[in-house]
């Protein structure tokens, strides 16, 4: 069965190690015979939420930015891959402005598979399990039957391009390929 797989890029370096494990997932899938559509954060204007509370009543959001056509995406995906580099023990912030810009459709997204892809110079996975538990808090605590496939954890990777020696290269490859 042919799968929509949404890979979201928070990485703000192009070529950056979360971004390259990004696009061995895309590989994989697209080998498997999904068709997939990968987002990089960096190219698209998303402001912060405001929190002025109008999308809990008309389920949009008042700011013309990017959002509304990526959270369109998000609805139309079955698959959901949330990467992101691991700065001072959380995601950076163009993946956490991204969460919380889905409030004014949150509540369908829903029945998704979702991945998250970490990266860190930091080589302790156990040292990323606040990035974790804030993404769960958001797909298992916010989202209706969200079901988490795989956290790839490429530790160990520093500068541009480190990742390719880590064994999460090909983890994220293979986690597209069975996607």
């Amino acid at each position: 069965m042919t799968k929509k797989v949404l890979i979201i890029s928070s990485s703000p370096r192009k070529g950056g190690n979360s971004d390259l494990l990004c696009d061995q997932f895309a590989k994989g899938a697209q080998e498997a015979g999904h068709e997939v559509e990968k987002i990089s954060l960096r190219e698209h204007k998303i402001n912060y939420c405001t929190g002025c509370g109008v999308c809990n009543e008309t389920h949009r959001c008042v700011q013309k930015d990017d959002m509304a056509p990526l959270l369109d995406k998000m609805l139309a995906a079955d698959v959901i891959v949330l990467a992101t580099p691991v700065y001072f023990y959380s995601m950076d912030g163009q993946l956490k402005t991204f969460i919380d810009r889905t409030v004014p459709r949150y509540t369908d997204i829903s029945h998704k598979d979702f991945y998250y892809i970490l990266t860190s110079a930091d080589t302790e996975k156990k040292n990323l399990a606040r990035t974790v538990e804030a993404l769960r808090g958001y797909t298992q605590d916010c989202l209706e039957d969200a079901h988490e496939k795989a956290v790839i954890y490429g530790t160990g990777a520093w500068q541009k391009g480190e990742i390719k020696n880590t064994p999460a290269y090909e983890e994220a490859y293979q986690a597209g390929k069975h996607c």
